[in-house]
C-alpha cells in the first residue's frame, strides 16, 4: 500500500467524523457511557466479522496484551470524554476545545522518528484552526462560564487523548489492523460495566434517537476507526492531523442540511480558512 493511498484511506475516517456531532445530538437523552456502551458493541462486533471473513483471526493472538490495553484506553477514554463534555458544557464552546486534537498531532507527530515539522505545517495548522474556531462559535465571542469549566476540562483531555492516542499508533506501525475490532469490544466491555455502576439506564425515546445511536456504531465510532488505523501507521500523520479540521467544517454543513444549522458567511469564510490551511500543510509535507 502506498503512503498517498494509506493517507486518503486515513481522510474516511474524518468524513465519517463529521456526522458525529449530528448523530450524538440525534441520541439524546441516552447518557454518556451507555451510548459509549451500544456504539462500540456495534463496532467491535462489525469488526470482528470482518476479521474473521478475512481470515484475520489467527493474527489478533500473536498481538501483545499491551498493545490491546493502549488501543482501548484510547478509544474508551477519548469518547467517554467526548459524549460527557458535550452533556457538561454548551455544545460549541466544548466541541471548540475538542478539536484542538488536529492541531495537537501536527505539533506532536514532529517529535516522531523520521518526521519534521516545518513552518508550513505549524501556519497551516493555525489557519485551520483558525478556520475551526470560526465554525464552531459562529463568528461570535461569548467567552467561557464558570459553571461549564468541568465539560471544558473534560474537552481539553479529549483532545490531548485523542492526539496521544494517534501519534502514538505510529509506533504501533506492524500491529493489524484488525487488532481495533479487539479494542473496540474491550471499550464496549468497559463502558458497560461503568455503566451500569455509575449511570441510570435510559434508552433513546424515539426512532431517530434509535437510528442516530445504530448510526454512530456503524460509522463515526466503527468503521472509523479501521480506517484512521491505517492512515496513521502507513500515511502521512501531518496531512491527515491537518487535513482533520474539515471534521467541524463537513459537521456543520450535516447540521445546515438536517436543518438544524443556516447556512452563512462565517461557514463560506471557515471553509477558505480550513481548505487553505490543508494545502498549505500537504505543501510542507510534499517540499520534505
Amino acid at each position: 500500500m502506498t503512503k498517498t493511498r494509506a493517507t486518503a484511506i486515513g481522510f474516511v475516517a474524518v468524513l465519517l467524523w463529521s456526522l458525529l456531532a449530528l448523530f450524538t445530538v440525534g441520541s439524546a437523552p441516552i447518557p454518556p457511557l451507555l451510548l459509549n456502551a451500544i456504539c462500540f458493541t456495534i463496532g467491535g462486533t462489525l469488526g470482528l466479522i470482518w476479521t474473521a471473513r478475512s481470515g484475520g483471526l489467527a493474527q489478533l493472538k500473536h498481538v501483545r496484551w499491551t498493545v490491546y490495553l493502549f488501543g482501548a484506553m484510547g478509544l474508551f477514554g477519548y469518547h467517554a470524554l467526548y459524549f460527557s463534555a458535550l452533556r457538561m458544557a454548551p455544545a460549541a464552546e466544548a466541541g471548540l476545545i475538542a478539536y484542538l486534537w488536529p492541531l495537537l498531532i501536527v505539533l506532536f507527530s514532529g517529535l516522531l522518528p523520521g518526521e519534521s515539522l516545518r513552518a508550513g505545517h505549524l501556519f497551516g495548522a493555525c489557519l485551520g484552526f483558525a478556520g475551526a474556531a470560526l465554525i464552531i462559535t459562529g463568528g461570535g465571542s461569548t467567552g467561557f462560564q464558570a459553571q461549564h469549566l468541568p465539560g471544558y476540562a473534560l474537552a481539553f483531555l479529549c483532545a490531548l487523548t485523542w492526539s496521544g492516542y494517534s501519534v502514538l499508533s505510529r509506533r504501533l506501525g506492524n500491529t493489524p489492523t484488525n487488532s481495533v475490532a479487539v479494542f473496540c469490544v474491550a471499550t464496549a466491555i468497559a463502558s458497560w460495566g461503568l455503566h451500569f455502576a455509575l449511570e441510570e439506564t435510559v434508552f433513546p425515546d424515539s426512532t431517530i434517537g434509535w437510528l442516530s445511536t445504530f448510526a454512530l456504531g456503524l460509522g463515526p465510532v466503527g468503521l472509523a476507526f479501521y480506517v484512521w488505523d491505517v492512515g496513521v501507521k502507513h500515511g502521512d500523520i501531518q496531512i491527515l492531523g491537518t487535513s482533520s479540521y474539515a471534521a467541524p467544517l463537513l459537521s456543520t454543513l450535516a447540521l445546515v442540511v438536517a436543518g438544524i444549522a443556516a447556512p452563512s458567511w462565517t461557514l463560506a469564510i471557515a471553509a477558505l480558512l480550513i481548505t487553505g490551511g490543508a494545502a498549505m500543510a500537504a505543501r510542507a509535507s510534499l517540499k520534505r
